[in-house]
């Protein structure tokens, strides 16, 4: 992408880099998934309470805590989420507690899958995942701009076709 950017200056931790995030939608389809498969479970342990036994009320608020810690980690992951292009590699950046930085080589990508389910197309936004001869060595960048994720995709794709061509 840019040429002045210094390698050397990705960290786990810092932010001397023009890091990008992800789109903010990303957190609206995760929380969407995840009130679609636990408020059945508050509300099941609910009536049962209602219609059985009141000692059901303990899974209900159990099910709404596990509910309410999954909304605030979906808030806290998706904005740890970012990536940057360097001259040689694309680089992902994630997590808070346990942070990852993964970094894939233009030369070895082999290909680049770009997707996105029926939530995600409503909300605009895609994946993409980095394939390299390694599994161990591929990536994910999830909640990208639609747009944006196709373009990424075609200027990796042409980074990749000219370094390994320089080979």
């Amino acid at each position: 992408m840019t040429t002045e950017l210094d390698p050397t200056a990705v960290t786990l931790r810092g932010d001397e880099l023009p890091w990008q995030p992800v789109s903010p939608a990303l957190r609206t389809v995760r929380l969407i998934t995840l009130f679609a498969f636990l408020t059945p479970v508050v509300v099941v342990f609910g009536v049962l309470a209602i219609v059985l036994s009141p000692w059901f009320w303990i899974g209900a608020v159990v099910a709404g805590v596990v509910l309410a810690w999954g909304a605030w980690l979906i808030f806290r992951q998706v904005s740890a989420i970012s990536w940057i292009e360097l001259p040689d590699e694309i680089v992902i950046r994630k997590g808070r507690l346990f942070r990852s930085l993964v970094s894939i080589p233009y030369g070895r990508l082999q290909y680049i899958d770009v997707q996105s389910g029926p939530l995600m197309r409503s909300r605009g936004i895609a994946s993409c995942e980095f394939h390299t001869a390694s599994p161990q060595s591929g990536g994910t960048l999830p909640g990208l701009p639609l747009a944006e994720a196709e373009a990424l995709r075609g200027r990796l794709a042409a980074h990749g076709e000219a370094q390994r061509a320089g080979l």
